[in-house]
């Protein structure tokens, strides 16, 4: 059986664009044995009701900044983190996406995907749509509305 300990490696601070001012979290990467235990957990997402959404795309992007321009704010955070040149929904940087329950979600995965050095510079996004799995090349996941560079910690 795999052991599921080791130091915490990474932490992205995550904060929303001009949209969505409230919109913060926090998203931690471990290196364990058996992979990347991924957590996040955000608070300020937009409202939904149970029928028209509160699901939120997640992936790593390959840039290193949560810049951008007035088009598009976090336009400097790149594509899906993707070394392998795989196609969509099988990026390194695809995750489980965000369930919004007024305002709050938190997530946890185990993914070997990635090691937690692979991943050190690049920045997380949270999308403002559901990922729909198929379209290439991103899940039309919608608007980038919130962004985090990981960091070593």
């Amino acid at each position: 059986m795999r052991r599921l300990t080791g130091p915490l490696s990474a932490t992205a601070h995550i904060h929303g664009g001009n949209n969505y001012p409230n919109l913060n979290g926090t998203a931690w990467f471990k290196q364990t044995d058996a992979g990347v235990l991924v957590t996040v957990r955000v608070t300020g997402l937009p409202p939904n009701t149970m029928c028209n959404g509160g699901i939120f795309a997640f992936h790593i992007h390959d840039g290193g900044s949560c810049t951008g321009t007035a088009q598009d704010e976090f336009g400097n955070a790149g594509s899906h983190y993707n070394p392998q040149g795989c196609p969509h929904p099988c990026h390194a940087g695809d995750l489980p996406p965000l369930f919004g329950n007024n305002g709050f979600a938190y997530m946890s995965v185990l993914t070997n995907r990635f090691t937690v050095s692979e991943i050190i510079g690049k920045v997380v996004i949270i999308h403002g749509g559901k990922d729909d799995f198929s379209t290439q090349p991103s899940g039309n996941a919608g608007t980038k509305i919130a962004c985090g560079k990981i960091i070593r910690t």
